[in-house]
């Protein structure tokens, strides 16, 4: 008779690779060799006697058959995790929290400020998990991600954080009298705001501009960066640019409101799955965060 239970090792093993879609790099994330997680497979393929993965092209895909079972178990790891997470952590609101951030917003507006909830809550030990594009809350190493947008998500709480105060900055030596001294300047651009010139001109009523005319970048820091370095001007979320525009690394030219550019609809949130809500270590950070910045 065929065990119902695998072992969670296996289901790890099966999990990972099928999220990688490859055994040399689900072992390296696993901290196990390639040969121990393909053993692993092949016993669980062993034990259901059903085929999980197919070899395509050198790389691993799913069965039909697999790809049923990783999205049955894999919400059930999660919750395993997150249940025995909250066992460890109900006693005294401490444990981990695993979250991750945009670079940017990390650098510049969270890791500055860390230092005041650790000294709050020395019990809670952060585990920063690698940024990537987009975000997947059924991973049990993620409990709640620092995203920028309209606050948006599916299946996903999304608490406004900061960022819809978006400036108009520009370098120290450039000299911006009125709003309308931008026509002919290198408008510098982010690329997931590709509206913001446009909407930039339509407030400040400034015609004959080209809004989409510009090099792109697909970070704030590296837009900050541009415009120290003189290679144009830029409209950034206030929240990010502050500080250097108190020291004097870039320049808000224009005194208007929000410090010559608009009020946006996007932002940075923080987000997290309606299930992991009750994780005090959760609630901690959110309430210390939507206060902090």
């Amino acid at each position: 008779m065929k065990r119902l239970q695998p072992p969670l090792h296996l289901l790890k093993a099966f999990i990972t690779t099928a999220r990688f879609g490859s055994v040399s790099r689900a072992s390296e994330a696993l901290h196990l060799s390639q040969s121990a997680v393909s053993k692993q497979i092949a016993e669980l393929e062993d034990m259901t006697g059903v085929l999980l993965f197919e070899r395509i092209r050198k790389r691993l895909v799913l069965s039909p058959a697999g790809t049923r079972y990783e999205t049955a178990i894999k919400s059930l790891l999660a919750q395993l995790e997150a249940a025995t997470l909250e066992l460890i952590t109900s006693a005294d609101g401490g444990g981990a929290l695993h979250l991750s951030t945009l670079p940017t917003f990390g650098a510049k507006c969270l890791i500055p400020r860390l230092p005041a909830f650790q000294k709050l809550h020395p019990q809670i030990a952060l585990h920063f998990v690698p940024y990537v594009q987009g975000y997947d809350f059924s991973r049990a190493d993620l409990d709640c991600s620092i995203l920028f947008g309209d606050g948006n998500w599916p299946d996903t709480v999304a608490e406004y954080i900061a960022g819809h105060e978006m400036a108009l900055i520009a370098p120290p030596s450039q000299v911006i009298a009125a709003a309308q001294d931008l026509v002919g300047m290198t408008l510098l651009h982010h690329v997931s705001v590709p509206q913001a010139w446009a909407h930039w001109a339509g407030v400040h009523a400034v015609a004959n501009i080209n809004t989409l005319a510009g090099p792109q970048l697909d970070q704030f820091h590296s837009l900050i960066r541009a415009v120290m370095a003189g290679m144009g001007v830029a409209l950034v979320p206030h929240c990010l640019v502050k500080d250097d525009i108190a020291a004097g690394l870039v320049s808000a030219p224009l005194q208007a409101e929000y410090w010559g550019g608009y009020l946006g609809d996007t932002g940075y949130y923080l987000c997290y799955p309606e299930a992991r809500s009750h994780l005090l270590p959760l609630n901690h950070f959110r309430n210390w965060l939507l206060d902090a910045v």
